[in-house]
């Protein structure tokens, strides 16, 4: 696992350094909490979940929504 960061130094993105895939992240929005890649999983996980789809154009009026 790499980690990388970029501006502030803040946001944490986690990736493999073979294939690429980005599996964590530590976000500045959210330091308390891990996102994590579902796909990075042994098991189908993703079905367990309730995807509800974002505004990445405008995360910073959406954060309070996210922490549901």
């Amino acid at each position: 696992m790499t980690n990388y960061t970029f501006n502030t130094n803040l946001d944490q993105h986690t990736f493999c350094s073979v294939c690429g895939i980005h599996s964590f992240y530590h976000s500045r929005s959210h330091p308390e909490m891990i996102d994590v890649n579902l796909r990075c999983l042994d098991e189908d996980v993703i079905d367990q979940v309730t995807i509800r789809p974002f505004d990445r154009q405008n995360w910073e009026d959406n954060v309070a929504r996210i922490r549901d």
